[in-house]
């Protein structure tokens, strides 16, 4: 259950975000859907919750090129990845997102259970956007354990927890668990969002869109902004 907070404009309102690391259609959601409260004066009423949903939960964990894990899973061939992915690297590029074509894939089972590490301490979508945005521009391994410390020590979180964590198997079951809640609001892939638990948006929306979808679960942008 997600608290509910008195804001001056209105109470809190969660969305709910399932997403998977290498995704990019996840990435340029996350951006999208951060523009978009952006753009209201009371943004700080919206609190994003990252959620677990692995594409590919049969990934192997050591590292491989993503056009070989693309192409085991979904079959096809190298240059028909390769322009799918420049493709979305255009869009990413023309929304000013970073976007390397050189990344590695493998199960991000572990990835996740410190992203709910992190939801625990109120920092799950701060965490996660860092290292999926590092992982896009080529700066960070979220497969090396001392690179997820890393990055959990710069968005205020302890890095030596997040050590410990991925040296056991705590928080598996709420990974699983969240993957099949997701599920059965209606996920067959991701993105997957849900506002204020009332609207749900599948697929990566336009910023517009998701504008709209705040106005329906918060009402409408303030006239004033809120002091």
């Amino acid at each position: 259950m997600i608290e509910q907070v008195t804001h001056p404009a209105g109470p809190q309102v969660a969305i709910e975000m399932w997403s998977d690391l290498g995704c990019p259609w996840c990435y340029v959601a996350k951006h999208r859907l951060r523009a978009a409260i952006g753009q209201r004066p009371d943004a700080d009423r919206f609190k994003v919750v990252m959620r677990s949903f692995e594409l590919n939960p049969a990934a192997p964990k050591r590292p491989e090129p993503i056009e070989d894990a693309f192409i085991r899973t979904h079959g096809g061939t190298a240059d028909q990845f390769m322009a799918a992915e420049r493709r979305i690297r255009a869009i990413a590029l023309g929304e000013g997102l970073e976007f390397t074509l050189d990344r590695l894939s493998a199960s991000t089972f572990d990835l996740h259970r410190v992203v709910q590490y992190a939801g625990d301490e109120g920092l799950g979508f701060e965490f996660f956007s860092a290292v999926q945005d590092g992982f896009f521009a080529g700066s960070v391994n979220p497969y090396a354990p001392d690179a997820l410390a890393g990055v959990a020590d710069s968005v205020g979180l302890d890095g030596r927890r997040v050590r410990a964590i991925l040296a056991d198997g705590e928080y598996a079951g709420r990974v699983r668990a969240d993957r099949t809640e997701g599920v059965e609001l209606g996920a067959t892939g991701v993105p997957f969002v849900v506002l204020d638990r009332r609207v749900a948006a599948p697929g990566a929306q336009k910023v517009p869109v998701y504008g709209r979808l705040l106005d329906q679960v918060a009402g409408p942008v303030p006239n004033e902004p809120v002091s």
